[in-house]
Formats: structure tokens, sequence, C-alpha cells
């Protein structure tokens, strides 16, 4: 009985991966295993479905008159009438399980490997795919050792919406309640949705495929390995490495963390890119996506990203100069605050992100609602990638889909009202803000906003930028001054056309851009570490 009871709430098991001789194949459940897995599996998307609707739900069911004595009976039957059926399903499930030796023989692995804790043990259990929540814990957040400072205190004090809205005095505390209400209640079902439609168990079950396949690549042409990853939060973290090091790889020995977009996946997103390019990469998906567990809210992203560079230090053993953040679309937030908490590190990627969520969303929703976006947005979701990335002092690469049609402020896609641009320039004025006076932003406004790669080219030839004068004069200043932000150079002494230049040069080395929309694949060539000017000034210095 020991046995059946572990079958029928045991995990589970997608595909057993090629090891040796052995070729990959997906796991083939029994009949009764098929059909149980179908009643659970609807019963749960109906679930879901019912929690993400549920304002328009509720609403339904009252003018329904369900909330009276005989609406509430009817709904006890229907409930009385489900249960039943999961616990059947559940018990066939367990049944088709238990007569087949497959899974037998991977559930008793499963099940040493949880009491021994052996690496064989774990190292055999990273030939199955299976359902992660049965995942043995590999690393948490506070499993360090050496270096005790790495840990991120800071983001135990992550601000708190509570907080914020019972500041204030009475009355205003008051009147605004209505408005928090409703923005807690939106952000927290159909606005968290729209902003992060990967975590909702509906598109989970609709790419499972997908990422099963994409999973089998990793592990069989790449030599991939999973662990799962407990934060701060108590969240489980779905991570894969594949390390590079000591192998026919000249970028091995750094590490490319990959952040993946709103609707991404470690299985089928950015990770291409690097891999491709022969970096040792770190893939990990957001609270609620794939494997992981939790709900995408900024304070969950931040114990989630931190937990894996924590990883990627005492665990991997990579140092902080030769790990890159990189990142796409909203990837970019988690980026930012990583790179933020943690200053020393190598490099930041940051492709086809924007600088703030509010611009993006206020478009993109119907006018009467303005109010609501900012203030649901501003308290829970507040996604402004330039207030952590300019406490970042390392180099920084931005990547700008010249077609995007998602991170543009336009209805239509625009190179033009692409945030990537005011990214750019937020940057600018934080690290350089002597050279940005009324000239040198309208420049480079006009720069930004060439419709292609001939028109932004032909701005250097008009401005006479030559890169190695340019190079020679940023090398000077940091060789006289130093090479950390701000830069105060651009005083008085440089020429109005000097500045011109030199904002010119700089776009060029901060931002490269990409003919393609917004989901199209990075190509690896296109892969190239951020260019810092400290590092230039140096090898210079050494010649």
């Amino acid at each position: 009985m020991a046995s059946l009871r572990r079958c029928i709430f045991g995990p589970q098991l997608y595909r057993i991966h090629a090891q040796q001789d052995a070729l990959g194949h997906e796991y083939q459940p029994s009949v009764l295993e098929r059909q149980g897995n179908n009643v659970v599996r609807i019963i749960s998307l109906c679930w879901s479905f019912s929690y993400y609707t549920s304002p328009f739900l509720l609403a339904y069911l009252y003018r329904k008159n369900y909330f009276s004595y005989e609406g509430m009976l009817g709904i006890g039957k229907v409930v009385g009438t489900v249960l039943p059926i999961l616990a059947f399903a559940l018990c066939i499930r367990g049944i088709g399980r238990y007569t087949n030796e497959e899974y037998c023989s991977f559930l008793a692995l499963l099940e040493s490997a949880k009491v021994n804790d052996s690496q064989e043990l774990k190292k055999k259990l990273q030939f199955y795919d299976f359902e992660f929540s049965h995942w043995p814990t590999d690393f948490r957040w506070n499993d360090i050792s050496g270096d005790k400072s790495k840990i991120k205190s800071s983001l135990l004090n992550w601000p708190n919406p509570r907080q914020a809205a019972s500041s204030g005095s009475l009355l205003s505390r008051l009147a605004g309640m209505p408005m928090q209400f409703l923005s807690y209640t939106v952000m927290h079902t159909v606005g968290r949705m729209l902003i992060y439609p990967g975590h909702t168990p509906l598109f989970n079950t609709l790419v499972w495929p997908a990422l099963i396949e994409g999973r089998a690549k990793l592990f069989e042409n790449n030599g991939a390995v999973r662990s799962k990853l407990i934060a701060r939060d108590g969240n489980e973290i779905d991570i894969v490495v594949i390390d590079k090091r000591n192998k026919e790889s000249s970028h091995g020995n750094k590490l490319v963390i990959c952040c993946e977009g709103n609707a991404g996946f470690y299985e089928v997103g950015c990770l291409v890119s690097p891999l491709e390019a022969k970096y040792s990469v770190l893939g990990w998906n957001h609270p609620g996506f794939g494997g992981s567990t939790g709900k995408p809210f900024p304070e969950n992203e931040a114990n989630a990203v931190d937990v894996v560079i924590q990883y990627a230090i005492h665990r991997l053993g990579f140092e902080l100069k030769d790990i890159i953040l990189f990142a796409w679309s909203i990837g970019g937030y988690t980026a930012s605050i990583a790179a933020k908490e943690y200053p020393d590190i190598g490099g930041v990627i940051l492709d086809a992100t924007f600088d703030d969520l509010v611009p993006l969303a206020i478009p993109k929703m119907p006018e009467f609602m303005s109010s609501l976006v900012v203030h649901s947005i501003r308290n829970y979701m507040n996604l402004n990638v330039f207030d952590h990335l300019c406490k970042y002092p390392g180099p920084i690469r931005l990547i700008r889909r010249s077609r995007d049609e998602v991170i543009t402020t336009s209805l239509t896609p625009d190179i033009a009202t692409n945030r990537a641009n005011n990214l750019l320039l937020k940057l600018f004025e934080n690290r350089y803000p002597k050279l940005m006076d009324e000239d040198t932003v309208k420049v480079l406004w006009q720069y930004m906003q060439a419709p292609d790669q001939l028109t932004a080219l032909s701005f250097y030839e008009t401005y006479e930028v030559e890169d190695s004068a340019c190079q020679r004069v940023m090398q000077d200043y940091v060789l006289r001054h130093s090479g950390s932000f701000p830069m105060l150079i651009g005083d008085k002494d440089l020429q109005s056309v000097t500045r011109v230049q030199l904002v010119l040069y700089l776009a060029g080395k901060y931002m490269s851009d990409f003919d393609a929309t917004h989901c199209t694949p990075l190509p690896s060539l296109l892969f190239d570490m951020p260019w810092s000017v400290q590092e230039d000034s140096f090898d210079t210095d050494m010649d």
C-alpha cells in the first residue's frame, strides 16, 4: 500500500534522457495514468481560470444571485461532485503508475536521492525529466561559504506597498482606499497576467511540450545540469547550467546569466545566443514560470535573481568579474536589480529592454484607465529598469530592435518611440552629465530616431566623428582623473562640436541595432561583450 500511495502522489514523469547506449525517449504512461492525468489537468485549469478571472466571475455570480442561500447550496453541490471525481482520477493514475516498471524504477531512484543526498544519485536523476516540485533541493539562499558579505541584506527591506499606503494623514488614507483596493485586485489577477503571461497555468500548459523538447536538447546535446534553488522568500527556482570551463572554448571561463522575457523560459529563450557563442551559461525561470514557484512580483524577482547569483558564486565557483548578465525584454528589470546589488559583476547586456513600464502600459490601455494603470504599476509592479541600472558602475550594452513592436509607445513599430532610446539618454545623463547639454541631447535624439543604419551613419560624417580621436579624449580623462561614474568630462574647455562627437561616439559603443522584431532570436554573432572605457584605457596604457 505504501508503494501505491507514493505512486498516487508521486511526480509526473515526462521524459528519460539519452544515457550511454540508451536513446532518449518520451515516457509512455499507461491508459489509466493518462486518463487520470487528463482529469486532474482539466480540473486544475478550470480552477486557475476561475482564479485569474475572479473579479469578473464574482460580479457575474452576484448578478445571478449565487450569493444567496440557495445559490451557495448550488455551488456546494458542484464542489461536492468535483472532489470525488478528482479523488477517483488520482487513484486510477496511481494504479497505472504502480503497474509501470519504468515509472517504479524512477520513483525508487528519486526516493533514494531524497533520503541519501548522494551526488551520485542526483547525477543519475539528471537523466529524468519530471515534475519539478519533487526535485531535491540543491542550494538555499543562505548556503554560502567564504565571503558572507555577499548575502544581500538590502533585499530584506524591499518596498512594501502596504507600508506606502499606510503613510499620510488619516483622511488621505481613507480617500485612497478605493483606488488601493482596486489596484490590488487588478494587479493580483488580470494585471499580473497581462504583464507576465508566462506564469499562468494556461500558458504553461500550452508551451509545455516545447519546454520538454527544449530541456531534452539542452541535456542531451549540451550536457546541461538542472538544479533547484530555494530563494529567501521560500520560492523554488528552476535553473539549468551548461559549464564550458576546461573545455575547448575561449569564452568558457565567463558565465552568462540569462534573464528571460515575460513569456520566455530558459528552455526556449535567450539562453541560446550565449550558448552558441561558446560561453558558460546559466538559465533560470521567473517565479511561476516552468518549474519555478511563486508569482513574478518585483520582490520575488529580486529574491530569485539573488539566489541565482549566490549559487553561481558559492556553488559553481565563478568570480563576480567573470559573470555577465544578459537579459531580454522585461528580463532587463531583474538584470538591473542584480547589477545594482552586485556592482562588481562583469557586465550587463540588455536586449530589447525598456527604461520604465509605465510609459509602455498607458498607450496600450483605454484612456479612462490611465490613473488606475499608473497607480497599480507604481504600487505593485514598478518595473523601473533605469532606477536600478543607474546604480551599476560597470560596462553596459544595449541592443535595440529596429522593428520592435512591443517596447514602442506608438501603435505601429517605430524606432523613434522605442523606449531603449530613453534608457540610453537617461544612462548618459547619469554617467556623463557635463556632456549632455541642450545641443548634444538634440543631436543624440536625432541620431537615435534615424529610420535606418545609413541615415544613422551619416551623423558621423556630418559631425566628423573619428573613433580614434574620441577614444584618445576619453582615455586621457580616465588617466588624468578616473574611470568611475559620473565622469565629469565635458567642461567648458571642450568645444561644443567635440561634445557632440563624444556623445555620438559613446552612443555607438553603448547601443547597437538589430534589424528585427521583438521576438526574433538574437544571432550568436551579435552577442558581444559590453564596451568599457576603463578597460579600453588600461589596454592602451599597457601598449
